[in-house]
């Protein structure tokens, strides 16, 4: 396990759930959108959300909502190839409607096909399946971001984190590479004493969509080789699967059972794990 990291030039980090690993902010975030769906709706909308998190939904961490046909959709995150859909009601679609449909490499994207790949986007797949709009979500995620850096919210810091990292800064090049904008970055990190301590920060990155061109970037300012480098991160489909198919290792931060099994790919239950 720590072969990975000794071995490794550079480590490319994620940061939601990543470098914290708090939930009840996925949570936060679903209550707000509750509000804005019709009182005769409003119960259905959390316990859908419930289930999704329970893993008793079709929708649930590691599929593809596809917010057209409002389905779930599985996906093997190394090919890129559909292996099963499934409607949001749980009646499974035949292999010649798949085909019809999606044909060839998945491709995900923000406006129709969307990876359930972390907790962040259980409350948008019910949020969609209701009605809202993506205005509506956009609205009550920059709510939840706010609220996150206020005193009512508390980050739980990963024990060790800070020292450890600050060891492997000395011979190693750390990197962030996230979703999330500059100044909510900034401001969790501060919050968590990680600031100052990664050599960039590469905001807003467009995770899965341009996972690859993002990583190869990196690499090139670095001048190091995929095999040098170690992607970290909690979303298979936005840091581990897109590193291993470029040649990087990865470690997978996930508290379920993970099925992809990979020569270059550490799961671990937390971070605090790979020290």
């Amino acid at each position: 396990m720590r072969n990975i990291i000794d071995d490794a030039k550079l480590l490319l980090f994620d940061l939601d759930g990543t470098l914290y690993e708090d939930t009840d902010h996925f949570d936060y975030y679903c209550r707000l959108m509750q509000k804005r769906v019709p009182e005769e709706k409003s119960q259905a909308f959390w316990d859908t959300y419930e289930s999704m998190k329970n893993g008793t939904h079709p929708v649930a961490i590691g599929k593809v909502y596809d917010i057209q046909n409002d389905t779930s959709v599985s996906v093997d995150p190394m090919s890129l190839q559909v292996t099963k859909v499934t409607s949001f009601d749980g009646e499974e679609w035949t292999e010649e409607q798949i085909k019809k449909e999606y044909r060839g490499d998945l491709v995900y994207d923000f406006e129709r096909l969307i990876a359930i790949g972390d907790g962040w986007w259980l409350p948008y797949a019910t949020a969609m399946h209701y009605g809202l709009k993506q205005s509506d979500t956009w609205e009550c995620y920059n709510a939840t971001k706010e609220y996150m850096v206020t005193d009512h919210f508390q980050l739980t810091k990963t024990p060790g984190l800070k020292q450890a990292l600050l060891r492997l800064k000395q011979t190693k090049k750390l990197v962030l590479l996230t979703n999330s904008e500059r100044e909510d970055v900034q401001r969790l990190l501060h919050e968590l004493e990680l600031d100052g301590i990664f050599h960039a920060l590469h905001t807003e990155g467009q995770k899965p969509l341009k996972t690859k061109e993002k990583i190869e970037n990196i690499l090139n300012e670095y001048q190091i080789n995929p095999h040098e480098a170690v992607s970290i991160g909690d979303n298979f489909m936005n840091e581990i699967a897109p590193a291993l198919l470029m040649g990087l290792k990865a470690i997978y931060i996930q508290q379920n059972k993970h099925e992809v099994q990979h020569e270059n790919l550490l799961v671990i239950r937390t971070l605090a794990n790979a020290f």
